[in-house]
């Protein structure tokens, strides 16, 4: 008597334990006809670019970060724009007849 009941355990453990594990397995059968398989990318994460830190660029403008060299572009550039006028006004003089000489 004391096997038949060990027995009859020992079945209803093992009828548990195989139904606990085929509680989440699918089970299929191929017939053999080939098809695509279509299996999810799995998604790619990257890390972000280190951070970098780098000294502020001096911006000039075209000018040194000396004031006095910066008054003197100024300075440089006034009479240039002054030089080009004059000729420009000599120029349409001439053009016109309008000579002061």
């Amino acid at each position: 008597m004391h096997k038949t009941v060990l027995a009859v355990v020992v079945g209803g453990a093992m009828l548990a334990a195989s139904s606990m594990a085929s509680a989440h397995v699918d089970v299929g059968i191929g017939i053999g006809i080939p098809g695509p398989v279509f299996v999810p990318a799995q998604p790619v994460y990257e890390a972000p670019p280190p951070v970098v830190y780098a000294p502020e660029p001096v911006v000039t403008y075209g000018y040194a970060a000396d004031p006095r060299e910066r008054d003197w572009y100024e300075r440089r550039e006034w009479r240039e724009r002054k030089w080009r006028h004059h000729e420009h006004e000599r120029e349409w003089r001439e053009r016109h007849g309008w000579d002061e000489d």
